[in-house]
C-alpha cells in the first residue's frame, strides 16, 4: 500500500464529509492504543488541531500507561482533551434489578456503550460529529461493541486492516510505542484483542484479505499458511456477526397496505 496516498484520500474523506454535514469538528474517543491514535492524527491533518477533541475514557482496568500515552499524543497534537474516568457511571447500572456483577461480558459492553453516550453528548453539545476508531479486521470480524464503539459518525479507518493501521500510525508519527501496542480493549482485567480471538491479527489478516480477494475457504489456508481450524475460526466470526455490519431489519408490509390515488 502507498502510505502517503491512503493518508491523503482518508483525510479527503474526513474534510468532506465534516465540511458537508455542517458540523463544528469531531470529537474522538481516544485509549492509547494504535487505532484510536492513528485516527486522531489523521483528524487533526485534515481539520486542524482547533476542530478536534480527544476524550480519554478510563476504566479500572486501564492501564496508566494507556492514560498516559492518550494524553501525551493529544498534547503532541495540539488537541484539547478531556480525561473521564467512567466506573462511577457504569456503577450506576448496578441498581437494575437484573445486574450481574460476575458476566463480565455484559458488563464489557455495557462500558463501551458508556463510552459511547458520552461522546455523543460532547457532540451534541457542541455541535461536533463522533470519529469512529474501528480498523477494517474489527469491522469484518464483527469485534466491536454493537451501538458502543460501533456507534459512530464516519469511519476514516475502516478500510485499513489492523497491520496496515500500525504502518500508517508510523507513517503519521504516532510513537513506536503506541504503534507496536498490542491490541487491548480492557473490557475487563487482562483484557487482550489477540486473547480473546485466540488468534494473532497477523493471521486474521492474512485469512480476511484472502477472503476478499475471493478464495474459497479450502485454499485459504495453503494461500495463507494459517492453519485450517484458525481459517474456519475467522470466516465463522465473519459470517456470525454479519448483524453488526448492517442496519436493523424492518418488517416490510407487502400484503397489508392500501395506496389510494388522489385525482
Amino acid at each position: 500500500m502507498d502510505y502517503s496516498s491512503a493518508k491523503s484520500e482518508i483525510t479527503a474523506f474526513i474534510h468532506d464529509y465534516v465540511s458537508s454535514s455542517g458540523a463544528k469538528g469531531v470529537v474522538v474517543g481516544l485509549s492509547g492504543g494504535v487505532d484510536s491514535s492513528t485516527a486522531l492524527a489523521l483528524a487533526v491533518e485534515a481539520l486542524g488541531a482547533d476542530r478536534v477533541v480527544a476524550l480519554v475514557l478510563p476504566s479500572r482496568y486501564t492501564p496508566q500507561q494507556d492514560v498516559e500515552d492518550a494524553v501525551s499524543l493529544a498534547k503532541q497534537l495540539g488537541v484539547r482533551h478531556f480525561v473521564v474516568q467512567i466506573d462511577q457511571i457504569v456503577s450506576a447500572y448496578s441498581s437494575l434489578p437484573f445486574y450481574d456483577e460476575g458476566d463480565q461480558v455484559a458488563r464489557g459492553n455495557l462500558m463501551a456503550r458508556v463510552r459511547m453516550s458520552i461522546l455523543y453528548y460532547y457532540a451534541n453539545r457542541y455541535d461536533m460529529l463522533v470519529l469512529g476508531t474501528g480498523d477494517k479486521s474489527e469491522l469484518m470480524l464483527g469485534y466491536f461493541t454493537k451501538y458502543g464503539d460501533g456507534g459512530v459518525d464516519l469511519l476514516p479507518i475502516g478500510d485499513l486492516y489492523k497491520t496496515q493501521v500500525r504502518r500508517m500510525a508510523k507513517h503519521l508519527g504516532v510513537p513506536d510505542r503506541i504503534a507496536e501496542k498490542p491490541s487491548a480493549p480492557r473490557l475487563w482485567a487482562g483484557h487482550t484483542a489477540e486473547g480473546e480471538l485466540g488468534i494473532s491479527y497477523r493471521e486474521v489478516d492474512l485469512v480476511l484479505y484472502a477472503h476478499e480477494l475471493g478464495l474459497s475457504k479450502d485454499v485459504i489456508p495453503d494461500a495463507t499458511g494459517v492453519s485450517r481450524p484458525k481459517v474456519e475460526k475467522v470466516l465463522a466470526l465473519v459470517a456470525e456477526n454479519a448483524h453488526k455490519r448492517a442496519p436493523p431489519p424492518v418488517a416490510k408490509l407487502t400484503k397489508s397496505k392500501r395506496y389510494t390515488t388522489r385525482i
